[in-house]
């Protein structure tokens, strides 16, 4: 090189390319968590029961990232002949919204439960154990079946990051909604009249 060259990295090409993804999708997602918050708030009258539920949102990225580190890891760099990328890509990310959703429906069907539960004279402990048990089996099949349907869309090169993140996102954030989900609630309305109904009724 030549005395008195500099070179200067602009932050130019692929790598530029992949931060504005990232950006773009980051914004994406914090507009889906604000419309489904939106969302609860209108259904339930409640802008502190929304918060509860979207707790099962931060339980996707307990799975996912693991997961994606476990990959690498054991070393699976290649499936049916073609590259298998591991890491966490634009479209693991667009999987990561999607979780979203997911996991939050899987938190509404059981506070629903619980609902209807002490609206019918029960305990909260009972109306939460209750919960549990008879939305455990709906809950994991559903899940069971949306991670099955993934697993051939790992051998893409391209959408695998997706498929894996819905896999271990899916798997983790199920287990944790049908317990963290029970305690909080517990914790927040154990010592409040009507154990979170009453709160509802006075917003309406």
């Amino acid at each position: 090189m030549p005395e008195g060259t500099r070179v200067v990295w602009n932050g130019e090409g692929e790598w530029k390319i992949t931060l504005d993804v990232f950006r773009d999708l980051g914004i994406a997602f914090g507009a889906a968590c604000l419309g489904i918050y939106i969302l609860i708030v209108y259904q339930t009258g409640s802008y502190f029961m929304p918060l509860i539920l979207m707790i099962s949102i931060p339980l996707t990225m307990i799975g996912i990232m693991p997961g994606f580190w476990l990959l690498n890891q054991l070393g699976v760099r290649e499936v049916g002949g073609f590259p298998n990328p591991t890491f966490f890509t634009a479209t693991a990310m667009i999987g990561m919204i999607a979780l979203s959703g997911i996991a939050v429906r899987n938190a509404i069907l059981l506070i629903e439960f619980v609902h209807e539960a002490l609206k019918r004279g029960e305990s909260l402990e009972a109306a939460l154990l209750g919960s549990g048990a008879v939305r455990f089996r709906p809950i994991f099949l559903t899940a069971g079946t949306s991670m099955l349907a993934a697993i051939p869309i790992t051998l893409d090169p391209i959408f695998s990051g997706l498929a894996w993140a819905l896999i271990f996102g899916l798997f983790v954030s199920t287990a944790f909604t049908l317990l963290v989900i029970p305690v909080v609630y517990d914790l927040v309305y154990r010592n409040r009249p009507g154990h979170g109904l009453a709160v509802e009724n006075e917003e309406e």
